[in-house]
């Protein structure tokens, strides 16, 4: 497969402090590719880059072969941005916001107009073409943000986080909808929502500290923490008293408790008979294998503290 987007050795610099650190990547085309990471990981740095918002301190990349140092002016033309917060003109209706971005792109109006049309009816706003974007809510105005970005047919559409703040509802329409682009463009996704990313990636990178940490499909990444083995139990009564016994289990891991449920990760599966030797089943309401989850593999490779 082709790649769409290359990066080499990208690094950017803030004074001292090391946004993105070597970071080399190939994206194939046609593919959905999500960059996951904390905040401060280097991932808006990174599409600032590639989206020629930004020059890299160090290192080239290249968006469907054209460079984002040399020739910043061809890669904006063949791209849409969808940027972490709305940016619509409040003062143009949504129909007008789409015009002005097609007009900004040399597009004329028998061009634009039946496509414009397309995306209105894609997005579910079609009557509501003539209102200004502050009246509408978070969820249609994020959809418009997107049906913007797509007013030109980008060849690679990046996406920052676009799904921030809405509700459940909006979410799947907005996922429903990256969905029916995949055939037709590259899509570069970040977001902070596991779910998410295990929806609609085929591949995912999750970086740190301006670096690839692991790389590979959600299917593959869970596979990484197969050899956690973790269990959750739940007790009828006397959580607490289990509790001391457990925390001096030597093959205990790792424990979460929440009321009378308690995650434990053992050190491997011969630990789960004397794990019920140690406990007992007199108390036990429940105990089952947990599989691991996008966002387990996640924060274990990148901790649980909070970032700035």
């Amino acid at each position: 497969m082709s790649s769409a987007i290359t990066i080499q050795s990208v690094t950017k610099l803030y004074g001292k402090l090391k946004a993105v650190d070597a970071f080399s990547l190939e994206v194939g085309r046609g593919t959905i590719f999500g960059l996951l990471g904390p905040n401060g990981a280097g991932k808006t740095t990174l599409i600032k880059i590639l989206t020629t918002l930004m020059r890299p301190t160090a290192g080239d990349a290249f968006v469907e072969g054209y460079s984002v140092l040399s020739e910043g002016k061809a890669v904006r033309s063949i791209i849409g941005v969808v940027p972490q917060q709305n940016n619509l003109d409040r003062y143009l209706t949504a129909r007008e916001n789409l015009i002005l971005h097609a007009r900004m792109h040399g597009m004329r109006p028998a061009e634009y107009n039946p496509r414009i049309d397309e995306l209105l009816e894609l997005i579910g706003l079609s009557s509501r073409q003539g209102d200004f974007p502050d009246i509408f809510s978070g969820g249609m105005q994020r959809r418009l943000v997107v049906a913007r970005a797509l007013v030109h047919d980008p060849r690679v559409l990046f996406l920052d986080e676009p799904t921030t703040g809405l509700d459940p509802q909006s979410r799947r329409a907005v996922w429903d909808y990256i969905h029916s682009l995949k055939e037709k463009m590259t899509i570069f996704l970040t977001t902070h929502y596991m779910d998410e990313a295990d929806a609609l990636c085929g591949r995912i990178v999750i970086m740190d500290q301006g670096r690839a940490l692991v790389d590979g499909t959600s299917a593959e990444l869970k596979e990484r923490l197969a050899h956690a083995h973790v269990y959750e139990v739940e007790f009828k009564a006397d959580a607490d008293r289990y509790e001391e016994v457990l925390r001096r289990l030597s093959f205990v891991k790792s424990m979460e408790r929440t009321g009378n449920n308690f995650r434990l990760s053992l050190s491997d599966e011969e630990s789960l008979k004397p794990l019920m030797d140690s406990i007992g089943s007199a108390d036990i309401k429940k105990i089952c294998l947990r599989e691991p989850s996008l966002e387990d593999v996640f924060i274990e490779l990148t901790g649980k503290k909070v970032r700035e």
